[in-house]
């Protein structure tokens, strides 16, 4: 699946790009053996914020392939329904 909008797509890579900053500050800190307690906050932190960036996803993927689907199958739409129910099940 490829993000048929920009900005939705520019505004997922920025919270990637934020994640991938928030876990390289958490490996510092883990090496320069800060207090538990906020690497903690720190991963719950990181947690969030891919689950926040994972909705976001979702919400493009279900503009994109369930209502305006690329394909006029019906067995093909089912797959995709299908495939997402599957992809949700590993999310927690």
């Amino acid at each position: 699946m490829q993000l048929s909008n920009t900005k939705a797509k520019g505004n997922i890579l920025a919270r990637l790009r934020r994640i991938e900053g928030q876990v390289r500050g958490i490996e510092n800190m883990i090496e320069n053996e800060r207090d538990c307690h906020e690497i903690m906050q720190q991963l719950a932190s990181v947690r969030s914020a891919v689950q926040g960036v994972s909705l976001a996803f979702l919400q493009e993927y279900a503009t994109d392939c369930l209502i305006d689907p690329p394909v006029e199958d019906r067995q093909q739409r089912k797959q995709m329904v299908d495939d997402l129910i599957q992809l949700l099940g590993k999310v927690d």
